[in-house]
């Protein structure tokens, strides 16, 4: 059995994006892959549309809480394997770097958490939703399990709409 490859999806409040990438990565790839997701500026906790998006799904929400990227620069955090930053490219944001680690991609995502008013917030989450699971269906499609040798490819998956 190959041991399961550690990847976190950063953004900024990992409230909503990062929260969807770690749910999705888990769900359709926890045999091959430990997901797990964090923020520069944590919001404190999960956005409802994220929860909801991910319960319509059959995703199990357990997992979902804000944190500080800080959690996983410890030395007792667990060794990342990959880092993704999923913070959206439209808006402006400033996306958190991780210093010092090469294994990283950008899958932008525009920020469903931005919308406002019950539907535009559902349509934002919706499509925010297929956007990334796309993007992790593309990833764990990718073959072998080094992912040094695979990360033109990994980049490249954030291109994909």
């Amino acid at each position: 059995m190959v041991e399961r490859k550690n990847v976190l999806f950063l953004c900024t409040g990992n409230s909503a994006r990062s929260i969807l990438a770690e749910g999705l990565l888990q769900h359709l790839g926890g045999a091959r892959y430990q997901a797990f997701s964090a923020g520069s500026k944590p919001a404190g906790a999960p956005h409802r549309g994220a929860l909801a998006i991910l319960a319509e799904k059959g995703i199990d929400t357990g997992f979902a809480h804000s944190k500080s990227w800080d959690v996983f620069a410890s030395p007792a955090a667990p060794q990342m394997d990959l880092i993704i930053t999923v913070c959206g490219n439209a808006a402006g944001e400033v996306c958190p770097v991780w210093p010092g680690h090469p294994n990283n991609a950008h899958w932008g995502i525009d920020d469903p958490a931005a919308a406002s008013g019950e539907d535009a917030i559902r349509t934002a989450f919706a499509t925010a939703y297929a956007r990334l699971h796309r993007r992790v269906s593309a990833f764990l499609a990718l073959e072998g399990d080094d992912i040094i040798t695979k990360m033109d490819a990994i980049r490249t998956i954030g291109d994909m709409e």
